[in-house]
């Protein structure tokens, strides 16, 4: 079965600041929601965004926001936003691609080093890339992209991709496969439709399960897999968990396990757009099962295992958000079982696009338009 590796601790270290503008800063719009944890609050810190795709909590109480069209936004303490950084890498902004995922690394607040993904434009299409970075006050500073997917190119579609950073500073990146392309999932000679992991420097570690085969590109640590909008470290087992999309119907949660195949589009749980059987059935030998599925699709967007006390009631569950769902969805764990799932904020009506814990264990969201939204959930009057 999928085997649990090493743990990620994404907790940083400046909770008393951060804590100070959660519970302070400047909200033009605030709504309460019912739950299983009671009334919830939910508080617009910032809009005007275009698009938002990802987003990190900076140590000093600012919230660093990517646009799909290409700009890194930061949103101060009192909601207002800052102008585009400088020095961003060519984005190719086409469908839905652009400027993608955002993490910081592990010691930030040390190296002002980041890590984010986007659509990168080469001739006939566009590909997945991953690049690092240090934060300086206006710009982006030693920007160096580091890995560039490899394989047939995208018209504009399934680029995945999220980022999440183990104890031992390796990045594992979710690459989609391209849509038009999707049984080089299957093929273990490029990137498409894999879990990649990398080193900081974008260099393949020499214990990935594919090193050494002239077969296999080297980055990769699992396979099968279609566009995988999600992808979060639990903070108990060390296991790797992702979601992606299915077609219609089949959207999945896995555990990722080293050198796993997860099927697609061989097994699965959906058909085509137009109705279609694509897979030759819902199991095979050798092909792992999600943990969950949903049939009819929700569209999952992002992930975040939570930690906090705030809701102490949902301690441990797992966080999803929906873009054509227009929810928050929270799954109850046990072990790595999925026990229950909450569906939240459904009048809120909103494409929610990420979902991170803070420090003082409130939620934020990003909701994905041309008018998009940074919002903080928490129990109503905190």
């Amino acid at each position: 079965m999928k085997t649990p590796f090493t743990r990620a601790t994404a907790i940083l270290s400046a909770t008393t600041i951060l804590s100070a503008f959660f519970t302070t800063g400047a909200r033009s719009e605030s709504r309460s929601f019912r739950s299983s944890a009671g009334p919830i609050e939910v508080s617009t810190v910032a809009s005007g965004l275009v698009h938002p795709w990802g987003l990190a909590l900076l140590p000093d109480g600012r919230i660093l926001v990517t646009e799909r069209p290409g700009r890194f936004r930061i949103v101060s303490r009192d909601g207002d936003l800052s102008p585009p950084l400088k020095n961003v890498p060519g984005v190719w902004a086409s469908g839905q691609g652009g400027l993608l995922d955002v993490v910081l690394d592990r010691s930030f607040a040390d190296n002002k080093t980041l890590y984010f993904c986007f659509a990168e434009r080469v001739d006939g299409g566009g590909r997945t890339a991953v690049a690092r970075a240090r934060l300086g006050e206006d710009r982006l500073q030693d920007v160096r992209i580091i890995f560039r997917q490899e394989g047939p190119l995208s018209s504009g579609n399934h680029y995945g991709c999220r980022i999440a950073q183990a104890d031992d500073g390796n990045l594992f990146v979710t690459l989609g496969d391209h849509f038009s392309h999707r049984d080089e999932a299957q093929n273990l000679a490029n990137h498409l439709g894999k879990v990649i992991r990398i080193a900081p420097d974008g260099s393949a570690p020499s214990d990935n399960p594919f090193v050494g085969r002239a077969d296999a590109r080297p980055e990769i640590w699992s396979y099968g897999h279609r566009n995988e909008q999600g992808l979060a470290i639990h903070p108990v087992t060390g296991g790797l968990w992702e979601v992606e999309h299915g077609p219609r119907g089949g959207d999945e949660v896995n555990i990722i396990g080293k050198g796993r195949n997860y099927g697609w589009p061989v097994i699965g749980y959906g058909v085509d757009y137009n109705g279609a059987k694509i897979h030759a059935g819902a199991s095979r030998e050798g092909m792992e099962q999600p943990v969950k599925y949903w049939a009819p699709s929700i569209s999952p967007s992002s992930m975040a295992f939570y930690t906090g006390t705030l809701f102490p009631s949902w301690k441990g569950s797992l966080f999803i958000g929906a873009l054509s769902g227009r929810m928050l969805v929270r799954l109850s764990l046990r072990g790595d079982e999925v026990i229950g799932e909450e569906r939240l904020l459904q009048d809120l009506n909103e494409r929610i696009r990420d979902v991170r814990q803070a420090p003082d264990g409130a939620l934020w969201l990003l909701t994905d338009s041309k008018a998009g939204r940074l919002l903080r959930v928490s129990p109503s009057g905190k």
